[in-house]
């Protein structure tokens, strides 16, 4: 009966993985990606002003992955554009989301319960591409894991790790939002992804690819529609590495305590020295004038 029952979990998970992305899941990847782009601040502005510019950042945002994986393997960073119906697709989706009459697309796709199923088609998206950049790197570099790994994590979150270069096509710098810096929820499960899926690649781990994209995509689902849903923030790695990470890089107390020591030192080596001490014959002068001055 077990045995059973993993033939059917095997069957199904090849059948997804074998389940073709475009149109269907490429359209909802489109939609949220340009409506993360309508939500920053200054984008609808900036559509009126510059159409073109409003247009070079959708299509960042749409493509900013295979753009950045091109790069990373010395391939034209413009490669992806020959596919015509891809360019067309997210244009069009671009379109309809800023310049649509009375708002009519946006209003229906950011409808929360519409929202939540391209999210979840969005992850879907996201495990192939992690997957798909694995593959296509260990086939131009078989033992070269670190390249397999970021291969995969740009083409998973490209996006994000592009924003700094989008910021300046809107006109806005903000090196402190730097995605290395400060990662989102999408850029860690795409690291920790592809290092499973280059494990899987190089046969350390026991696990088909069907398998593998089939339980990622459930929980990069199942973790992004809550999330989502309940307009959250917080990252469902936090208590797992809350606990790995004082053990193996320390504590960040320690650095605030050095600082504050270096801060005090610093404060005390810009007070001025203490006057110096007056000598005795000093003294004894001043004395005596004082017993003059009180005789007159």
């Amino acid at each position: 009966m077990e045995l059973a029952g993993a033939l059917q979990l095997g069957e199904l998970a090849a059948a997804f993985a074998a389940v073709p992305v475009f149109p269907l899941f490429d359209t909802a990847y489109f939609i949220v990606s340009v409506l993360y782009l309508k939500y920053e601040p200054g984008a609808v502005e900036m559509s009126r002003k510059s159409p073109f510019a409003s247009w070079l950042c959708a299509m960042l945002h749409c493509f900013g992955s295979y753009i950045l994986a091109d790069l990373l393997l010395g391939e034209s960073p413009i490669d992806y554009f020959s596919n015509n119906s891809s360019v067309i697709l997210a244009t069009a989706v671009w379109y309809l989301i800023f310049f649509c009459p009375m708002n009519l697309f946006y209003k229906c796709v950011s409808f929360l319960p519409m929202k939540l199923i391209f999210v979840a088609m969005k992850e879907v998206v996201r495990v192939r591409k992690i997957a798909a950049g694995v593959h296509h790197a260990h086939h131009r570099y078989h033992h070269g894991w670190f390249i397999m790994m970021a291969t995969g994590w740009v083409k998973g979150s490209g996006v994000a790790l592009l924003s700094n270069f989008e910021q300046l096509l809107r006109g806005v710098w903000k090196p402190e939002t730097n995605e290395v810096l400060h990662m989102s929820f999408p850029t860690k499960a795409s690291l920790y992804g592809t290092i499973l899926f280059t494990l899987q690649q190089t046969r350390w781990l026991p696990i088909s690819e069907a398998n593998l994209i089939f339980f990622f995509t459930m929980f990069m689902i199942v973790c992004k529609v809550f999330m989502t849903a309940t307009h959250s923030h917080a990252s469902p790695f936090a208590p797992v590495e809350s606990c790995i990470c004082p053990v193996f890089f320390g504590t960040v107390s320690s650095g605030h305590t050095g600082h504050h020591n270096q801060h005090g030192a610093s404060h005390e080596a810009s007070q001025p020295p203490p006057p110096p001490a007056k000598s005795k014959e000093e003294l004894n002068e001043g004395t005596r004038k004082r017993k003059a001055k009180k005789a007159e």
